[in-house]
Parts: structure tokens; C-alpha cells; sequence
């Protein structure tokens, strides 16, 4: 979601919600430490430009610290198209600063509730529904 002055972008597999200031305000203290991390936002051309710090120690990406420093990018390509480029930087960590770029493509089918499915029998048979569905659209 955006506003003016705001990106939220909301995670469903953790229920989370970062709320994103574009309003130039600086991060918080850096004794202020936060399990997402302090975000803040800016546009740079047609690219969001997302910079976070003030992760907490609980954090642990990847064997981050606390020190982890995150840049991301996310430019629009196309239409159905964003490119999402992350930068991690931990210098207690990794020895340099190592980037990833994933496309984000807009999903052309169902969206399905992110949800545990341990112990859930009934998930095969709905599975097993699915790939009968797949293998008979293939025949039209």
C-alpha cells in the first residue's frame, strides 16, 4: 500500500507490517533495535529505494548481527513486471556487501492463503483434485 509520505508493505507468512516513511525523517537511535529493522524510503527516479538498520540481534538473516544494513530497490519494468534488488551489508558477518535481483511477476492465477498444513489429512486429496484438474485442461 502507498500514501504520500508512507509504504506499508504487509507479509502474510509472518503477519508483519513495515511501515516505510518517504518523508526524508532520519532512522532512529541506534540503540532503538527492532526485528524488521528501522526503514526508511525515498524515490530515486521510477525506483523505490528502501534503507534499513537497527535490526535487532534476534534477527539473524542469514548469520546476520546487528550490524546487517539492507538496501532494496524496486523498480517497475513492466506492467505486470517489478524487479526487486536487495543489497545485504553485515561487516561482522560477510566480507563484502553481496546483492540479489528477483523479478516479480504479477500472479495470473489463484492466490492461495500462506498457511501451515501440518497434520492436515485433507491436503491430499485437494492436491490430488488439483493435478487431475491440471491433466484434464491439458487434454482440451
Amino acid at each position: 500500500m502507498q500514501s504520500a509520505d508512507r509504504v506499508i508493505i504487509l507479509y502474510e507468512m509472518i503477519h508483519e507490517a513495515r511501515i516505510i516513511p518517504l518523508d526524508a525523517r532520519p532512522h532512529l537511535d541506534a540503540r532503538v533495535r527492532q526485528w524488521m529493522g528501522d526503514s526508511r524510503g525515498h524515490w530515486e527516479g521510477n525506483t523505490l529505494v528502501i534503507d534499513t538498520t537497527n535490526f535487532s540481534d534476534k534477527t539473524n538473516f542469514r548469520g546476520s548481527t546487528s550490524n546487517l544494513h539492507m538496501v532494496e530497490r524496486i523498480t517497475r519494468l513492466e506492467p505486470d513486471t517489478l524487479n526487486y534488488e536487495v543489497t545485504f551489508d553485515d561487516p561482522t558477518t560477510w566480507t563484502r556487501p553481496w546483492t540479489v535481483a528477483i523479478p516479480w511477476r504479477k500472479s495470473r492465477g489463484q492466490l492461495y492463503e500462506y498457511a501451515c498444513h501440518e497434520g492436515n489429512y485433507g491436503m491430499i486429496g485437494i492436491l490430488s483434485g488439483g493435478r487431475e484438474e491440471d491433466k484434464a485442461a491439458k487434454k482440451q
